[in-house]
């Protein structure tokens, strides 16, 4: 399952009505909201946008913050296997579709962290994006792979939760391989990806791969078997 594609940023918003909006959000729609914001705000507006609801001088920028994204996601994938969002709490019938507190700072600093490859990925170099996104994607691997110990789900658990727009994030990561890798790794990869995460949509994400391929890497896509399902 993906999650909805966002609407066109051409809309015209209505501050009042997003305002009425935003007050009835779920907290973990709020918590998505507010770091897309982070990344959207330019940086001179963000003491505006978050002044008077945290102490401003913990989050004065210094050299040691000026992290490079591959070394944010390494960072996160350490934090994830180490159990620094795993949150648990007693299920019962009434909050069996609550998230704990902890699954929901995962998914929101996965969000962020997935956006950010795929703004990367415009840039480059495209090498260290490549493997960021592979340490996200296997991060969502080891989840499907029924461990329970990267995040707490009361419900049917697995990397859907996540609520990851592949038809955005999966571009971005193909991108990368046609620089990075050779034909048969690059068909072996993105066949990989949308057998994993977004097999429904397996037409258009063939068609995107091969808009950033050379001539071997798409005779090796058109080639390429159907991956086998993950047991």
């Amino acid at each position: 399952m993906t999650a909805k594609k966002l609407p066109s940023t051409r809309v015209a918003v209505d501050p009042e009505k997003l305002r009425a909006r935003l007050s009835g959000m779920s907290r973990d729609d709020l918590l998505g909201v507010a770091k897309r914001a982070v990344d959207l705000v330019p940086r001179s507006r963000l003491v505006a946008l978050v002044g008077g609801a945290v102490p401003l001088g913990e989050l004065a920028r210094t050299k040691s913050t000026a992290a490079s994204l591959l070394d944010e996601v390494k960072r996160f994938q350490a934090e994830s296997f180490a159990g620094g969002y795993y949150e648990s709490f007693k299920v019962n019938s009434k909050n069996f579709r609550d998230k704990s507190l902890g699954t929901r700072r995962f998914i929101a600093e996965f969000a962020r962290l997935v956006r950010a490859c795929a703004r990367a990925a415009d840039k480059g170099p495209r090498g260290p994006v490549r493997e960021a996104f592979e340490i996200l994607l296997a991060l969502l691997r080891h989840i499907d792979a029924c461990e329970d110990d990267v995040i707490f789900f009361a419900d049917e658990g697995g990397s859907w939760q996540v609520g990851v727009d592949w038809s955005d994030v999966l571009p971005a990561y193909f991108r990368c391989l046609a620089e990075t890798a050779g034909p048969e790794e690059l068909a072996r990869e993105v066949g990989a990806a949308i057998r994993d995460f977004a097999e429904l949509h397996r037409s258009s994400l063939l068609t995107e791969a091969q808009r950033f391929a050379s001539d071997a890497q798409k005779a090796a896509l058109r080639e390429a078997p159907r991956p086998r399902k993950r047991r």
